[in-house]
């Protein structure tokens, strides 16, 4: 742990004060401060002038990272029938009906996303308490609930990505690795930041992204430059 506390210090100081970074120099920054011992994950968080307990002001969404995430991601899928052979086809990591509703049910949540069809989802909503806490509930609106899963596998393996504003009105998401190039991790933060500003709610006032940082697995947080955004 005092290792762990030593590599932060050092980072730390390497962060000067009073200073708001580009998205580019917060990059720059996160690949030299991250973890030698491990390929750091690479992550941002924004706070957001939203009120999250007014509906049209809930932000949520999904954006596909031009370059992924770093990690593949373990997707299972509730569907029967042909829509279940096209699921294991796209490389879903398990896929069923009442059986595998009933191993979740069970408390099982070794997977990153879940998908189903429309027709089990009367079934499927009965796991809001397992699924819900984790943000793992299928729901429509991030095309998690659907009756091509196929198609939700294939994306979500391939770097698609959820984000949803929490009570705190903050957002969270992860953009990639430090061992990505800076370019690389400066499109998945472009395409991330594009889709979030593209969902600000109308209702919305004043500065829409108040307050913004890049950070690594155990590292100190770079506070990003709102203006620059």
């Amino acid at each position: 742990m005092a290792t762990k506390s030593r590599a932060y210090k050092a980072a730390a100081e390497k962060i000067e004060a009073d200073r708001f970074y580009t998205p580019a120099e917060a990059v720059a920054l996160a690949k030299e401060t991250g973890s030698a011992k491990f390929d750091s994950t690479v992550e941002v968080a924004l706070k957001l002038a939203v009120d999250p307990r007014k509906a049209d002001q809930m932000v949520r969404g999904t954006v596909i990272l031009p370059h992924g995430t770093g990690k593949t991601a373990r997707v299972i899928v509730f569907a029967t029938g042909p829509a279940a052979e096209a699921a294991i086809a796209a490389g879903a990591d398990e896929v069923g009906g009442a059986e595998l509703i009933e191993k979740v049910a069970g408390g099982w949540t070794a997977f990153d996303s879940a998908v189903s069809t429309p027709e089990l989802m009367g079934q499927v909503g009965r796991l809001g308490k397992v699924l819900g806490p984790r943000g793992l509930m299928p729901n429509p609106k991030t095309g998690t609930v659907t009756p091509n899963p196929a198609k939700a596998v294939e994306e979500i393996k391939g770097g698609k990505i959820e984000f949803r504003v929490d009570k705190h009105a903050n957002v969270h998401f992860v953009v990639g690795k430090a061992s990505f190039t800076a370019e690389q991790l400066n499109e998945n933060i472009g395409a991330a930041l594009e889709e979030i500003v593209r969902l600000k709610p109308s209702s919305a006032k004043g500065r829409y992204i108040q307050k913004g940082a890049v950070s690594t697995t155990f590292g100190p947080g770079i506070p990003l430059d709102v203006n620059a955004i």
